[in-house]
C-alpha cells in the first residue's frame, strides 16, 4: 500500500501505528485484547458511534481520504484503511498467542480493504493472500475467539468486494484467488462455522463466475473446479443433518424461513457479486452511486460502504446466535443449479447448463442417497431435476448430452429409489433410441440357430397412438416432433449411441440395478418389462452389425454389460440369508403371469372390445363380464388398452352402465368442472359422433353434479350445457383450420351460456377462470398432441401416478435371481454364441467362456433347464461334434507313437486342427459335470458327440458300471495299424505332405503324416476325463455281489426263409449307438433328479429301439431290454415310466429275439424284482412278466435265473405275491416241474443198468439241474397255500367262491405232477398233494365246497393214473404211485369224516369212493393195489362203524349200500370186519381188541405226517426218497 502513490503523503507514524490506542478510548469502544491482557477477546462493541466515527463513516470522507489532507488537524494517516492497520498492529504488540486474539478484530483491516472501492487489484489481492496464510498458517482456526463472527465478515466481505479495475489479467487474479479463499474456507472445519446466508452468497458468487461469458476461460472453468470441490464439502454436509420430518410442500421454496434465502447467479456479465443484501455488507445504493468513479469496475460488486470496525461489531454483535449452514443453503443451492439445467430458459447457454451438470454430478455422488432421503430435496430431484435431464438428454450437443446421460446415471445410481416412474421413463427413451429394428445378417459359417432368442424391437410399453382421422379435438404430431418429445426412439448420432450405451452400462453394472428393475417393472401390471427390453438391447447391439449405426466401441461395450449382469447373478449364485420369503417370490410369479394376460387382454380388446372383456373374464382378471363396476374398475385402472377403442366401447348405448361406473371412478370433490372434464378426458378420446358425445357428458354431467362441488352450476342440465361448451371452446381455440381472429373470445364464450344456469347466468369470474384455463392449458391426450403441451401433461400424470406407485424396492441379495434369469437368458445365451463363433481374440474368448460357464451354473442352481440346454446345443453346435449323421470310420488308422496308441481319423484330424471346436468342447464337459440333473432335450447332442468321440476311440469304453450282468461294447477294428516306431530310422520325417483327407477314393486308405499325427495328440485330454470322471463319480457303489453270466455276443449267419437264403443283410453293427445308449443309461440312473430330467427321453429311444427289433442288430436289442428294465427299476416312481407297457414291449418280440436277449432280459427282470418295493409288486402284478418267465424258462442259458427270480418273490418274506399274481407263480412253477420230465430217460437208464448190474455208472435224476428245479417249483408250490387264508380274508368274493379261486390252481398243478413222467418229481408232488389236502385251511364249516377235492381232484387223479398211456410213462414206478393215490383217497375221506358226515353229499361220495377203489382192484397192475385197497377200507370201516357213521340196522341207506357195494369185489370184507354176534361171542371180544388195534392204526394213518419228509427229501437225494416211500407204506 505504501508503495502506491495515493499512499505518497501517509505519515510513518501512521503507518507504525501512532495514536492508535487514543483512537479506542476517544470512541469509547471496549478494545479487545489477548488472553493475558487486561480485556476479553469476545466484549460486545456498544452500538453507539463517536464523532470521529461519524467522520470516518461519512461519504465526504470517503471521496477525500486518498488524496487531501486531513481536516481540523488531523493528517492523512487517519484515514481508516491505514488506521485499522495501525490499530491491529498495536493489538497485537502485545499479545503473546495469536491463536487467543479475536477473529473479527484480526480480519476486520484485511476486510475493509476487500471491501473498499478504491483499492487496486494488487491490493485487494494482497489481503486475499493475508487471509487465506491466516488460515495456512493456523492463525486462524476453529478455536479462535469469536470465529464464527469472522467467517461471517469474512464471507461478508469477499462475496461483496470492489475494487479498482487496472488490466484484466490483475483483475483476474483477484477473483481467483477469492475463489481459492472461498474453497478453503469451506474445506477446513472453520467452514462448518458459516451460516445458511454465508454460504448462499459463496456459491451465488461462485457460479456468477461460473456464468459470465465476459470472463476468461481459464478463470471460468477455474470458477467451476472451486465450486466443485465446494459442492463436495457442502453437501457432504448433508449426511450429517438430520432428516426433515415434515413433509415438502407443492413448493419448497414457499416457506417463510426460506424465502430470506435465495441466490441469483449473475448470468448478465455486469457483475458476479452476490446480489443479496446484508447487514455485513452494508451497502445504501445511493452512496455507492455516487462513491463510483468513472475508471472503477465492478468485478465483484457495486461500491462498497467502508464501515469502522465497531459499527460491524456492534452488527455483529447484536445479531442472534450463527447456526452453520444445512438444509436451507443446501436446498437453495440445489434449486438454483437445477434451474440452470432449464432447456426452455434462453438466458441459459448450453455451456452453463453443462457446467450445472457436472456440479450436481458431484453433487450426487458425494451425497446421493442422503438427497433422497430428505423430502425437499427429493421433491426437486423427481420434478426439476429429472424433467430438465430428460430432455437435455434428447440434444445433440455431445458436451450437454454426455453430461446429461452422466448425471442422470449418477442420480438414478444414488437416488433411484424415489425414482421410480422417471427411471422407467428414462429408461424406456434410451431402449427406443439404442434397440435397432433390422434383422441380424446371416454370416457365412454361422449357424442362425445359434442366436434365436434376441428381440428384434423392445417390448411395447403402451399401445400405439389410436388412428383414424381427427375430429378437430387433437392436433397430430409429425414423427420428427414425437422423437423429439421421446416418445419414439428416432435416429442418433453414432457418438450419442455410444455415449448411451455406456451410460446403460454403467448402471447394469451396479450389482442390483437389474433386478431391481425386474422386481419394480417387469412384475408389475402396469410397468414396462424394464429388465427384458435392457438385457435384449443389450444382446442386440453386442452384434458386430451394431457398429454400421453406432460406433466400433458400442459391441464391446454391451458384451462389457451383458458379462457383467450375468457375474453379478454369479456371485449372488450361493447367497444365503435372503430376507424375504417365499411367498414374495410367489407373488411376484403371479404378478407377472397376470400382467401377460392382462396385455394378451389388452391386445385383444384393442381389436374386438367385447372379445377382450372375455378373454380376461375367463382368465380371471375380470371376476365377473356382467358386472359393469367390475368391467369399470378395470377399464380405468390398465394403460394398456387403446383410448380411441375404450372412448367407442363405454359410449355405446349397450354399454351405459359400465360408462356410469366408469365415469363413477373418478373424484369430483372440490374440483371445478372443468378441471372434473379434463380428467375424465385425459382417460380415453372422446368419440367423434355427436350422440356418443352427448351421452358421455350427460352421465358427466350427473356425476358432478352428484359430488361435494360448489353450487355451480346449478343443476345437472346446467352442467350438461356447460361441460359441452367447454368442450367446444377447447376445440375452436385448438382447431388449426380456425384463423387466431375467428377464434372464440371470453365474450363469446359467455354469450352463449347466458341463461343457462337455471335460468340465470353463470358468475363472469367462474366463466373467465374456466376459459383462462383452457386458453392456458389445451385438454389434450398426451400422445396426440405437439411435443411441449405433451410433455408438461404427461410430466404431470407421471407425477400423480408417483404417489400411488410408491418407492422402488431395493434388491440386495438372490430372492429374485431365479425368476429374472428364466425371463432374460435367451438374448444372453444367443450373445455369447454368437461372439464365441466370430470372435478372433484370446481375451474375448476367456470372457464369453466363463459367461457360457457362469450361465450354466446359474441355471443348473435354479433348476431353469431350457437354458441349461440352450448352453449345451449351443456349445455343442460350436464343438462340431454334435452331427446328426456319424463320422465316417472305415479309414480309421492305428498309429503307435511312443507308448501311445493314437487312433488317427478325419475327425480326429479336424477337431486337432480347430481351437474354438476344442474350447467348446472343454467348456461343454465341464458344464455338463455336475450339473446332469438339469439337461432335458439337450441330451440329443451330448448323445451325437459321445457317438462321434466313441466311434473313433477318442474317449475310452465305459467299464465297471454294467460289467455285472453285460459284456464290454466292442468296436469295429481299425482298417490299418501302422507302428510308427518300427520305420526305418534314417527315413526321418515324411519328405512331402501326403493329405490324409483327400483320399478317400483310393483303395488302399493314405498314412497320416507328421502334422496330421501332431495335430490328433493335439486334442485336449482333459475333455475326455471331464466327460468320464463327471459320469462315472455320480453312479451309485454296487452293493450287490458280481455274478458271472456268459457275455452276449452279436449274432452271426444269414437268416433263411423257408429253408432258402435271403439275400437280404443282417442289420450293421453300430457300437457308437450302444455307446450313446449306455452313456445316457448311465447318466439318468445316477439320482432320482436325473431320472426325473433324462428319464422320459430315453424311456422314448429305448421303446422305440425293441419296437424296431426285427431291424437292428441284437446286441443293440439286447443291450436296449436291459437298459430299458434298469429304467424302469429306477424310474417307476415317475408319472412317465408305465411298467405294464414296459413288460409289453419285451414281451411282444418274437421268441428268436427273446432268446437272443434271453441273458438281459433275465438280468434286469432279475433287478426288477429283488426287493419287495412298489415295483416289484408292479411288475409281478404284470401278465406280460409271467409270459417273458414263461418263455425265458424253455432256455436252457438263462433256465436258472428264471428259477432264482420265482424263488425270490415266493419266499415267505416276499409281499409281491397277490391274489392277482398267484395263479400266475403257480403256472410258471407247474412249467418247471413239467420240464423236469427229462428226469424219466435218465431213470429209465438206471433201472436199465441196475438190472444189468452197472447202475453206479450212471448219473442220478436227481442230479440234473433241471430235474432239481423241478422238484424244488413242487415245494414252492406247497408253501403257497400258506397265503391262502390271506387271500380269502382280503377277497372281495363269497367265501366259497374264493376257496375255489385260490385252492383250485394249487391242486390243478399238484394233479398234473402226480403224472409227471419223472419219478422223483412224481413222488414230491404225491406228497405235497397229501399236505396240501390235510391242511387245516382247506375245509371250512361255512361252505361245502372244499368237498370238491373228491371230484375235481382225487377222482381224476385216479382216473388218470389208471389209463394205460399213464402207466407206459414210468412201468416200475407208476404202479406205486397208483397204490399212494388210492391210499391218499382213504386217508382224506377218514380225516374229514367228520365233517363230511354233516354234509348231505356224503352218501354220493362214500359210493364214488367204493366204485374207485373198485375199478383200482380190477385194474389188473400190480398186487400191491390188491393188498392196499382191502387194508385201507377195513380201516375206513371200522372207523366209521365206531364213530356210528356206518349204523348195521336194517333200513339203513348207509350201511345197505357199502355191503352191496363190498360184496361186488370184496365179498369177505363185510364179515371178516362184522362178523355174527350169536354165533362167534368170545371171537367177538377177541375181534373188539382187535377192533381198537385196527381204530389206532386208522387214526394214526387220518394224522398227517409231521415234519417236512418232501422238504427232506430234496436235500438227501435218495435216501430220504425211500424214507419217504417206507412213510407212505407204513401208513397204508
Amino acid at each position: 500500500m505504501r508503495k502506491s502513490s495515493r499512499w505518497a503523503q501517509s505519515s510513518v507514524s501512521a503507518i507504525l501505528g501512532g495514536g492508535m490506542a487514543s483512537r479506542y478510548y476517544e470512541r469509547g469502544i471496549p478494545r479487545p485484547m489477548s488472553s493475558n491482557g487486561a480485556g476479553t477477546a469476545g466484549t460486545k462493541i456498544q452500538s453507539e458511534d463517536t464523532r470521529d466515527g461519524e467522520a470516518i463513516g461519512s461519504n465526504e470522507t470517503l471521496a477525500s481520504r486518498w488524496g487531501l489532507r486531513g481536516k481540523k488537524g488531523k493528517s492523512i494517516q487517519d484515514n481508516p484503511l491505514m488506521t485499522a492497520f495501525a490499530r491491529l498492529r498495536g493489538d497485537l504488540s502485545g499479545v503473546r498467542n495469536i491463536n487467543t486474539f479475536d477473529a473479527p478484530s484480526l480480519l476486520h483491516p484485511f476486510l475493509q480493504v476487500i471491501r473498499s472501492s478504491s483499492t487496486s487489484a494488487s491490493i485487494t489481492s494482497l489481503a486475499v493472500v493475508a487471509i487465506t496464510k491466516f488460515f495456512s498458517y493456523n492463525i486462524l482456526n476453529v478455536n479462535s475467539p469469536r470465529m464464527p463472527v469472522g467467517m461471517q465478515l469474512l464471507s461478508a466481505a469477499i462475496t461483496h468486494c470492489r475494487f479498482e479495475a487496472s488490466d484484466s489479467s490483475a483483475d483476474e487474479i483477484v477473483l481467483l484467488r477469492i475463489l481459492k479463499l472461498m474453497e478453503g474456507m469451506l474445506s477446513r472445519p472453520e467452514g462448518r462455522l458459516l451460516g445458511d446466508d454465508s454460504v448462499c452468497d459463496m456459491m451465488e458468487t461462485g457460479l456468477s463466475m461460473c456464468c459470465q461469458a465476459r470472463l476468461s476461460e481459464v478463470l471460468r472453468r477455474s470458477a467451476e473446479m472451486a465450486m466443485i470441490n465446494m459442492c463436495q464439502v457442502i453437501f457432504a454436509q448433508l449426511k450429517r443433518l438430520p432428516i426433515e420430518t415434515e413433509a415438502p410442500q407443492e413448493d419448497p421454496s414457499s416457506p417463510i424461513e426460506a424465502r430470506d434465502i435465495k441466490m441469483e447467479p449473475q448470468l448478465d456479465g455486469l457483475t458476479v457479486a452476490s446480489r443479496r443484501s446484508t447487514e455485513l455488507g452494508a451497502d445504501a445504493a445511493g452512496a455507492n452511486s455516487r462513491a463510483s468513479s468513472e475508471n472503477s469496475t465492478d468485478p465483484l460488486n457495486e461500491t462498497v460502504k467502508v464501515l469502522p470496525e465497531a459499527t460491524i461489531l456492534t452488527k455483529v454483535s447484536s445479531t442472534d446466535e450463527i447456526l452453520p449452514y444445512g438444509i436451507l443453503s443446501i436446498r437453495e443451492l440445489f434449486r438454483v443449479l437445477i434451474d440452470l439445467l432449464d432447456p426452455h430458459n434462453r438466458q441459459h447457454t448450453d455451456n452453463m447448463r453443462v457446467m450445472a451438470l457436472r456440479i450436481i454430478d458431484v453433487a450426487l455422488e458425494v451425497a446421493g442417497p442422503a438427497i433422497a432421503n430428505h423430502p425437499s430435496l427429493a421433491h426437486y430431484a423427481k420434478d426439476d431435476l429429472c424433467r430438465h435431464i430428460f430432455q437435455l438428454v434428447r440434444s445433440e450437443n455431445a458436451p450437454l448430452l454426455n453430461g446429461s446421460l452422466r448425471v442422470a446415471g449418477t442420480l438414478l445410481a444414488t437416488c433411484r429409489r424415489v425414482l421410480k416412474l422417471q427411471q422407467e421413463l428414462f429408461l424406456s427413451y434410451l431402449v427406443a433410441c439404442l434397440h435397432p429394428r433390422i434383422d441380424i445378417p446371416s454370416e457365412p459359417g454361422i449357424d442362425p440357430s445359434l442366436y434365436e432368442g434376441v428381440p428384434q424391437a423392445p417390448k411395447l410399453v403402451k399401445p400405439q397412438p389410436s388412428g383414424g382421422t381427427s375430429s378437430g379435438r387433437s392436433t397430430p404430431v409429425p414423427v420428427k416432433d414425437r422423437q423429439k418429445l421421446g416418445m419414439e426412439g428416432g435416429s442418433r448420432k453414432p457418438e450419442t449411441r455410444e455415449a448411451m450405451v455406456e451410460s446403460i452400462g454403467t448402471l447394469v453394472r451396479i450389482p442390483s440395478f437389474m433386478v431391481e428393475l425386474f422386481v419394480n417393472y417387469d412384475c408389475e401390471v402396469d410397468r414396462a418389462d424394464m429388465c427384458e427390453d435392457m438385457i435384449g438391447l443389450l444382446s442386440r447391439n453386442a452384434f458386430p452389425d451394431s457398429a454400421t449405426w453406432s460406433t466400433t466401441n458400442v459391441p464391446p461395450l454391451c458384451l462389457d454389460a451383458l458379462l457383467a449382469f450375468v457375474q453379478h447373478l454369479a456371485d449372488r449364485l450361493h447367497q444365503e440369508g435372503a430376507s424375504r420369503s417365499t411367498q414374495t417370490v410367489e407373488k411376484l410369479r403371479e404378478q407377472r403371469s397376470r400382467k401377460r394376460i392382462i396385455i394378451r387382454g389388452a391386445s385383444r380388446f384393442n381389436e374386438n372390445a367385447k372379445g377382450g372383456i372375455a378373454f380376461l373374464a375367463s382368465n380371471g382378471i375380470i371376476k365377473d363380464a356382467e358386472d359393469p363396476v367390475l368391467i369399470a374398475k378395470f377399464l380405468k385402472g390398465t394403460s394398456r388398452i387403446s383410448k380411441k377403442v375404450l372412448g367407442d366401447f363405454i359410449s355405446k348405448k349397450s354399454n351405459e352402465q359400465i360408462l356410469k361406473s366408469f365415469i363413477g371412478n373418478f373424484d369430483f370433490d372440490n374440483k371445478r368442472i372443468d378441471e372434473a372434464l379434463r380428467e375424465v378426458l385425459g382417460s380415453f378420446r372422446l368419440p367423434g359422433e355427436s350422440q356418443l358425445i352427448e351421452r358421455i357428458v350427460t352421465v358427466f354431467s350427473e356425476k358432478y353434479c352428484a359430488s361435494s362441488v360448489p353450487d355451480v352450476p346449478a343443476n345437472s342440465e346446467a352442467a350438461f350445457v356447460l361441460t359441452y361448451a367447454i368442450i367446444m371452446l377447447n376445440t375452436d381455440l385448438y382447431n388449426p383450420n380456425v384463423k387466431a381472429s375467428n377464434r372464440m373470445k371470453l365474450e363469446d364464450f359467455a354469450r352463449n351460456l347466458r341463461g343457462v344456469n337455471d335460468k340465470q347466468d353463470f358468475a363472469p369470474e367462474y366463466l373467465q377462470a374456466i376459459y383462462n384455463a383452457i386458453k392456458s392449458n389445451e385438454i389434450i391426450l398426451p400422445e396426440e398432441h405437439d411435443n411441449k403441451h405433451a410433455f408438461d401433461y404427461a410430466w404431470k400424470e407421471l407425477l400423480m401416478k408417483t404417489e400411488d406407485s410408491g418407492d422402488l424396492m431395493l434388491c440386495n441379495d438372490n430372492t429374485f435371481d431365479a425368476e429374472m434369469f428364466r425371463a432374460t437368458w435367451k438374448p444372453i445365451i444367443a450373445t455369447l454364441s454368437y461372439v464365441f463363433v466370430s470372435a478372433s481374440d484370446d481375451a474375448v474368448f476367456h470372457r464369453v467362456v466363463t459367461g457360457f460357464d457362469q450361465c450354466a451354473q446359474i441355471a443348473a442352481r435354479y433348476g431353469i433347464t431350457d437354458a441349461f440346454d440352450r448352453v449345451v446345443y449351443c456349445l455343442s453346435i460350436v464343438s462340431t461334434l454334435a452331427t446328426e449323421k456319424p463320422s465316417n470310420t472305415s479309414l480309421n488308422t492305428e498309429v503307435q507313437a511312443g507308448k501311445k496308441s493314437v487312433m488317427v481319423s478325419e475327425l480326429a484330424v479336424k477337431l486337432g486342427r480347430d481351437f474354438r471346436a476344442q474350447l467348446a468342447m472343454v467348456v461343454l464337459f465341464r458344464v455338463l459335470s455336475g450339473n446332469e440333473a438339469t439337461i432335458s432335450t439337450s441330451w440329443l447332442y451330448v448323445v451325437r458327440i459321445l457317438i462321434n468321440l466313441f466311434n473313433n476311440s477318442l474317449i475310452p469304453a465305459m467299464s465297471g458300471v454294467f460289467d455285472e450282468d453285460l459284456a464290454a461294447i466292442p468296436i469295429k477294428p481299425p482298417s490299418r495299424s501302422i507302428d510308427r516306431d518300427a520305420r526305418a530310422a534314417d527315413g526321418g520325417l515324411l519328405s512331402a505332405f501326403t493329405s490324409y483327407l483327400s483320399s478317400y477314393a483310393t483303395d488302399d486308405p493314405p498314412e497320416p503324416s507328421d502334422e496330421e499325427l501332431e495335430n490328433t495328440l493335439r486334442l485336449p485330454t482333459a475333455s475326455t476325463k471331464i466327460l468320464v470322471s463327471s459320469l462315472l463319480s455320480q453312479l451309485p457303489e454296487e452293493s450287490s455281489p458280481i455274478v458271472v453270466v456268459k457275455p452276449e455276443r452279436p449274432s452271426s449267419g444269414t437268416p433263411r426263409l423257408n429253408g432258402q437264403k435271403t439275400n437280404r443283410l443282417p442289420p450293421e453293427y453300430a457300437p457308437g449307438t450302444i455307446y450313446a445308449l449306455e452313456v445316457a443309461t448311465i447318466v439318468a440312473l445316477r439320482d432320482d433328479e436325473v431320472v426325473a430330467a433324462v428319464g422320459e427321453s430315453l424311456l422314448g429311444a429305448l421303446q422305440s429301439i425293441i419296437r424296431n427289433a426285427r431291424n437292428l442288430h441284437p446286441f443293440v436289442v439286447s443291450r436296449a431290454v436291459y437298459y430299458l428294465l434298469s429304467l424302469l427299476q429306477a424310474a417307476y416312481k415317475h408319472d412317465f415310466m408305465r411298467t405294464p407297457v414296459v413288460l409289453h414291449a419285451i414281451s411282444s418280440l418274437d421268441q428268436d429275439i427273446i432268446d437272443q436277449c434271453s441273458l438281459p432280459i433275465a438280468a434286469g427282470l432279475g433287478k426288477c424284482v429283488i426287493t419287495t418295493s412298489p415295483l416289484g409288486m408292479e411288475v409281478t402284478n404284470s401278465p406280460d412278466f409271467w409270459s417273458i418267465l414263461e418263455r425265458l424258462q424253455e432256455s436252457k442259458d438263462v433256465a436258472e435265473k428264471c428259477f432264482e427270480i420265482l424263488s425270490t418273490i415266493t419266499t415267505p418274506e416276499s409281499t409281491v405275491i397277490t391274489a392277482d399274481n398267484y395263479e400266475a407263480a403257480i403256472n410258471l412253477a407247474n412249467n418247471f416241474s413239467t420240464a423236469g420230465s427229462i428226469g424219466q430217460k435218465q431213470e429209465q437208464l438206471r433201472d436199465r443198468a441196475a438190472r444189468q448190474g452197472r447202475e453206479k455208472s450212471l448219473p442220478k435224476a436227481q442230479e440234473n439241474p433241471t430235474v432239481l428245479r423241478g422238484v424244488r417249483a413242487i415245494n414252492i408250490i406247497r408253501n403257497l397255500t400258506s397265503r391262502i387264508p390271506h387271500f380269502i380274508s382280503q377277497s372281495h368274493l363269497e367265501r366259497n367262491e374264493a376257496w375255489a379261486a385260490y385252492w383250485s390252481p394249487i391242486f390243478r398243478a399238484l394233479s398234473t405232477q402226480c403224472l409227471n413222467p419223472c419219478r422223483r418229481i412224481r413222488y414230491q408232488a404225491t406228497s405235497s398233494l397229501q399236505r396240501c389236502l390235510l391242511s387245516p385251511d382247506l375245509p371250512s364249516p361255512d361252505h361245502n365246497e372244499w368237498t370238491a377235492i373228491f371230484g375235481e381232484v382225487l377222482f381224476p387223479l385216479i382216473d388218470r393214473l389208471l389209463k394205460p398211456e399213464s402207466y407206459q410213462l414210468d412201468p416200475l414206478g407208476m404202479s406205486e404211485t397208483r397204490v399212494h393215490a388210492g391210499t391218499l383217497l382213504c386217508k382224506i375221506f377218514l380225516h374229514y369224516l367228520v365233517l363230511l358226515s354233516e354234509w348231505d353229499g356224503m352218501l354220493d361220495l362214500w359210493l364214488r369212493i367204493l366204485d374207485v377203489l373198485d375199478r383200482m382192484m380190477n385194474s389188473g397192475q400190480g398186487e400191491a393195489l390188491e393188498e392196499a385197497i382191502p387194508e385201507n377200507l377195513k380201516n375206513i370201516l371200522l372207523v366209521m362203524a365206531d364213530g356210528g357213521y356206518l349204523k348195521r340196522e336194517e333200513g339203513e341207506r348207509l350201511w345197505e349200500e357199502t355191503r352191496r357195494r363190498l360184496r361186488r369185489f370184496l365179498p369177505m370184507l363185510i364179515e371178516e370186519i362184522f362178523p355174527d354176534e350169536k354165533e362167534k361171542k368170545k371171537p367177538n371180544e377177541a375181534a373188539e381188541g382187535k377192533g381198537v388195534e385196527n381204530k389206532a392204526a386208522a387214526t394214526a394213518a387220518v394224522q398227517p405226517a409231521t415234519g417236512d419228509s418232501a422238504d427232506k427229501a430234496d436235500e438227501k437225494g435218495p435216501a430220504a426218497e425211500e424214507a419217504g416211500r417206507a412213510e407212505i407204506k407204513t401208513q397204508s
